[in-house]
Order: structure tokens, then sequence, then C-alpha cells
């Protein structure tokens, strides 16, 4: 059992079959792709698009380098810095590196996103300050940065202000920015983190996933937008059969890139990498750094500056604790009550249980519904709207307990006790 700080509510899930929840290797649908997949895997997406032979085509010019050194971060004693590096376990390699800014009025952004930074939080997150002078100043970044880190406001503010500098854009025009990443809840996550800055400055944002309907999203596209936040599989769909068009993108973001490749979403990729343009600006963000991310960004980053922060070899989270409690078979249900028993009594503790199929999610949370227990069940064969239900209900910490599928990452954004009731796979 791997328990977050103390917080009053129980989800459970279903492992699935050889992939990121039943169903396989994380082809959209049937839960794949850890927590609902991008949708999009099987079949042939995109098998009508060609690669762009980009020296036919007139390209409009691209501003990629905005920030401007603020006067405190210039007169910065080095050795703070080398200390403020050597206290966050920061590394750093490339050329050039600007420094960290450790304040926001210190990043180069315009009023607008300021007044709302200064209106959520206190200060930036270290991959934040490190982050945003590199990405303001048209730098590609390799990133390896875990969630919670602030990654996504790491490269989407400057892929906002990226996005103001650009020539306007027609009605038909596709994206000045393009986010992929693995899954739905995800790309949902990164929309409701970005929409308000978005809102600031007068752009559009469109968020594309499967599993839901393709019109409201085709009409976004329709309508113009300045960004896309996309799972692979639906954004070739759009592509495929014309709806948008990445020629204008100038500005790629693969964030969870190590998730993307594990769930077999690399030809997708490097299809919809073919359509954009090659002197665009490259984000990649991944929360490990295995053979195959490097592959991916020797091929699609050019001088690009890395980043890391704590340490390169694969861990668990320091900010959860875990137990290991083996048992028989016929002694987990009995041990499962006492452990709910004891998590009850905590103060505002929510519980995620693991299980490793969904039929298990589903008669678990019958079982646990008769024996009084408030319970939801979250895996891949619910629809959109039956997830986002019980995701929304966990975070409004309406129920005591939910059942819930294995997800790629965590939506909770709060602290949870996770009780992992599988037959012999480690949490």
């Amino acid at each position: 059992m791997a328990i977050m700080e103390p917080s009053s509510t129980i989800f459970l899930g279903s492992y699935g079959g050889g992939g990121y929840g039943g169903g396989g290797r994380g082809f959209g649908g049937g839960g794949g792709g850890r927590g609902g997949g991008g949708g999009g895997g099987g079949g042939n997406p995109g098998g009508r698009l060609r690669d762009i032979d980009w020296s036919k085509e007139n390209l409009k010019p691209i501003q990629k380098n905005f920030y401007h050194e603020h006067a405190a971060v210039a007169r910065r004693d080095q050795y703070m810095i080398d200390q403020w590096i050597a206290e966050n376990q920061v590394t750093l390699d490339g050329r050039g590196i600007p420094r960290p800014v450790f304040e926001f009025n210190e990043a180069s952004f315009p009023n607008e996103l300021m007044d709302l930074l200064y209106g959520k939080f206190q200060k930036p997150t270290v991959i934040q300050s490190i982050s945003w002078p590199i990405a303001m100043s048209g730098r590609d970044i390799i990133s390896i940065a875990k969630t919670g880190s602030g990654k996504t406001l790491a490269f989407m503010l400057p892929a906002i202000v990226h996005t103001t500098k650009q020539t306007p854009r027609g009605r038909y025009d596709g994206p000045s920015v393009l986010v992929l990443l693995p899954t739905r809840e995800l790309a949902q996550q990164v929309q409701e983190v970005s929409i308000d800055f978005c809102n600031a400055l007068g752009l559009k944002m469109a968020c594309l996933f499967g599993g839901a309907s393709k019109g409201p999203q085709a009409r976004d596209l329709e309508r113009g937008v300045d960004i896309v936040v996309a799972t692979p599989g639906r954004l070739l769909d759009f592509l495929d059969n014309g709806t948008t068009n990445m020629k204008r993108c100038s500005y790629l973001v693969l964030d969870e890139a190590d998730r993307m490749l594990d769930m077999g979403f690399e030809p997708q990729i490097r299809k919809i990498i073919g359509q954009i343009r090659p002197d665009r600006q490259t984000l990649m963000f991944s929360a490990t750094w295995p053979k195959e991310v490097r592959a991916l960004a020797a091929d699609f980053q050019h001088d690009a500056a890395f980043l890391n922060v704590g340490s390169m070899e694969l861990a668990a989270n320091h900010n959860i604790t875990q137990f290991v409690d083996v048992i028989e078979e016929h002694a987990k249900q009995p041990r499962l009550m006492q452990l709910l028993n004891d998590i009850m009594n905590q103060p505002e503790c929510k519980t995620i249980i693991f299980v490793e199929t969904k039929r298990k999610a589903d008669d678990l949370t019958r079982w646990m519904r008769r024996d009084g227990w408030p319970t939801l069940c979250i895996h891949g064969d619910k629809n959109q709207g039956e997830r986002d239900w019980v995701l929304s209900g966990g975070r409004d910490e309406r129920p005591e307990c939910a059942n819930q599928s294995r997800p790629a990452t965590s939506p909770f954004p709060s602290r949870w006790y996770t009780p992992n009731f599988t037959s012999s796979r480690p949490p």
C-alpha cells in the first residue's frame, strides 16, 4: 500500500491486460492508455498523410526569442545561483543556458499573465524557474520532470507568449502551438490549467482526445485555434480528413514522452511531426530518460538544453510512503476492510484501490456498496461522461469510496491512500 499524505475517498480500478489498463498495449478505447488512453492507436490513423517537402513550401518567418533578462537576474550573485541549483538537485547541460528566475516578475511575461500568476501562486517552481528563460529564448528543451513539478505552466506560458508574437492567423489556419500527450485525462488537465491564461490574451484553445464526439472538437478547429492540446490518435484523425493542418505550428511540446512511447504511439508521433515545419521549437518532457526517448530527442530536437530535477535514476516518488503486506488470497478482503476502517479514522482521507481487472473493479465496487461503503468505480469500459463524473466526485470529496482502474497519471490533485488489491503485481 502506498500512502500519500492523508486526505476520505476510495477509488478502485483494474490493471487490465498487457498494456496500461485493460485491453492490451494502450491503443485508446478498452481502457488502454493508462487512464483512458489517447484513442486512435488501432487501425491506421493518418494513413493518407505524407511527409511534407518543406523546401517547396512558402513558409512565413517565425519569431522564437522573446526573453529579456531582468535586471535582478543579471545582478544575482553566481554563488547564490549555484547554491540554489545544488539544493534543488538540478542538472543542466547545454550551451549558453540563461540564468533561472526566482520571481514571477523576472520572467518577461505580459502583465495579463503576471496578474494571473500572482493571483494563483506565490513563487515559480524549480522547473518553471529554469524552463521559462530557456523556452522564452527560443531554445529546444529536454526536461526530466515528474508529475506535480509545475511542468504544465513551464511549457504553456512560453507557448502562449510565442503564439502572440506570430503573424495573425486566418480563420481556417491551423495552430501555432501543439501539445501532444498520451491520455484524454492529461489533455483535459493541461487545458484546465492553461485556459485562464489563454483567455487573458484572447487566444483560442482546442482539446482533442478519443472517447468523445468528434463534432464539437472539429467545430473548434474549423473556427480557428491558436493552441491545440491533443492525444496522437485523435489529432491524426483530424489531420487525415483535412479538418486542420500543422503547417503554421512552430512550437511543439511532447509531454509524458516516455509514456507515449510505452503506449505504442511512436509511429503516430513521427507522422504528426512530419507535418510540422522543421524550424519549429520543440520541448520534450518525460519522467524517465530511456534510450527510446533519447532517440526521439536526437531525431527531432536541435541544440536542446537538458534539464533534470532530482536523481537521473528511476526511483519511487519520495512524497509517498509505501508498505508491502504479503498475505494469502483468502485473507485479502478482510485485510482490505481492516485497512479501510483504519484509513477512515484519518482526517480528510481519500483512497484509490487498484485491482487487476475491470471485472474485479466492478465486483469489488458492488461488494463494498452492499457493505455500506459509498463507492465509485472507473476503468476503461466506462464512457467519458462516467469517467468525468467519477473524477469530479473524487476531487469534490463527495464519495467516501471509489474504485478506479489503474491510470497513466493520477488525475487526483490531493493526497491519497492507494491500496493495491492485486494477485502478484507490485504497486
